[in-house]
């Protein structure tokens, strides 16, 4: 990594992500048997910033096998306080519990080890004050909730296990083993979110330029490495940002947005017929007459 790559972010980003999803759940919710999110005012599908995060998450500890600086913090069976003992063993101090030390200056470099060595807390912020306080962060990478550009049907199918759990079920169903179950998919759906770089929180973090093109590379893979039954048919479509030259921007975020449209193709439109592929759209992107201090880049 060149010494440019660790330098923090030094231009605001705002960036439109399409990603599609064929025969599967993209973000199943917990409180609905498992459904397939959905607003329930407009039909149209929902996938949280937290889902689209762990999968960034994944893949970036998959990359680096979560060896500093890009251990991942927020994971399966990670005891958060665990990781913060590490930040006051490794500067050699003390901890009372839920309090920082009195002294600003040390209070900074716990939060600093943190953000140095775990890449999500730099990029997503972590809120860290447990039992071993190592304070609070805001990251420089933010997502709003991504939502389907048309409505979503779920579809509801039974499957069969040919195996019980237990002697007793086998007992009771006398010879045939087999057991019901219940999955839900969404035959297909385009989805567009809206996502953040924050050059001034990248200073405070240390998400480097490096770090950028490191989550440039899980938004393009990131689907690769999360395949299951129900998300074997997920992938990535186009990612736009709009580059500010400046810090603050010279532009608001939702007037750039606006300028991304996706739209149905005339010929489905008129026909009434659902999308079942990416090709079924065409996105439109004004690049013209940008607001002085703007440049586009597609990433994907």
């Amino acid at each position: 990594m060149t010494a440019n790559n660790n330098q923090p972010v030094q231009n605001r980003y705002d960036i439109v992500y399409f990603f599609d999803i064929t025969d599967g759940n993209p973000n199943g919710d917990p409180d609905a048997g498992n459904l397939p999110r959905l607003d329930p005012e407009t039909g149209q599908g929902i996938v949280t910033d937290v889902c689209l995060k762990r999968k960034i998450r994944n893949h970036v500890g998959l990359v680096h096998e979560e060896q500093p600086p890009y251990e991942i913090y927020v994971k399966e069976r990670a005891v958060l306080n665990a990781q913060h003992e590490r930040a006051y063993k490794a500067l050699d101090l003390k901890f009372e519990k839920r309090k920082m030390p009195k002294d600003e200056k040390k209070a900074r470099e716990i939060t600093a080890w943190m953000c140095a060595n775990f890449f999500d807390i730099r990029t997503f912020g972590a809120v860290m004050s447990t039992d071993v306080n190592c304070g609070q962060v805001r990251g420089a990478v933010q997502f709003g909730f991504a939502r389907s550009i048309d409505s979503i049907v779920s579809a509801e199918h039974a499957v069969t296990r040919c195996a019980v759990t237990t002697q007793a079920e086998a007992d009771k169903q006398q010879g045939d083993n087999r057991t019901m179950g219940r999955k839900f998919t969404i035959p297909y759906g385009l989805y567009r979110v809206h996502a953040y770089v924050n050059p001034h929180l990248a200073e405070q973090t240390g998400f480097s330029a490096g770090d950028l093109e490191l989550f440039k590379t899980a938004l393009d893979q990131m689907f690769e490495h999360d395949k299951s039954a129900a998300r074997a048919n997920m992938r990535p479509c186009k990612c736009i940002a709009f580059k500010h030259e400046s810090k603050l921007g010279t532009a608001r975020a939702d007037q750039l947005f606006a300028r991304v449209d996706a739209q149905l193709k005339p010929e489905l439109a008129e026909q009434k017929r659902p999308p079942r592929r990416f090709d079924d759209y065409q996105v439109s992107i004004v690049e013209s007459d940008l607001p002085a201090g703007i440049t586009v880049e597609h990433w994907i």
